[in-house]
């Protein structure tokens, strides 16, 4: 098993999705409540553009027990394809969860802020940008003005007189 998952990941990285994902779905089918290889399926279904067909996969996945870094990309991942099928709010419940369990990923917060976006809660993705941009920036210009952009950060609709 271990070694047709090695495989599968190695197609997927050379580029040849189709060929890696025929081979996951021969390991789910012989394996269906391993949380992994769950996981890589839902990830092959993604790469090929198949969101719909990604989601159970990686729901079944996180219910399993996908921990660590795999747990992190999962939540990504639904949380991103839940986005991408209009599911906005399972998409935000789905990064809130991830949020709270991984809060230094700033890819997450990034795909959180789009979700944020779609559901017209702009003032909070804006929020989230802004610091993400101020924890992650190196630009001179930024941090010269981080004092000014943090405190501004939730007050954008806020006008002084």
């Amino acid at each position: 098993m271990e070694q047709m998952l090695d495989e599968a990941i190695k197609l997927r990285e050379a580029g040849k999705q189709i060929e890696s994902n025929n081979l996951i779905k021969e390991l789910v089918e012989k394996n269906p409540e391993d949380p992994q290889i769950n996981y890589q399926c839902a990830w092959s279904f993604d790469l090929l553009g198949e969101e719909e067909k990604a989601v159970p996969f990686y729901e079944k996945a996180i219910v399993l027990g996908l921990a660590g870094k795999d747990l992190e990309g999962a939540l990504l991942g639904l949380g991103s394809t839940y986005r991408t099928l209009g599911k906005y709010q399972e998409s935000k419940r789905t990064f809130l969860k991830g949020i709270e369990l991984f809060p230094k990923n700033n890819a997450m917060r990034n795909f959180f802020a789009m979700t944020l976006y779609n559901l017209k809660e702009h003032q909070k993705a804006m929020e989230i940008l802004l610091q993400c941009l101020l924890e992650t920036s190196t630009d001179e210009d930024i941090q010269s003005y981080k004092k000014a952009i943090e405190f501004y950060s939730n007050k954008l609709d806020e006008t002084w007189k």
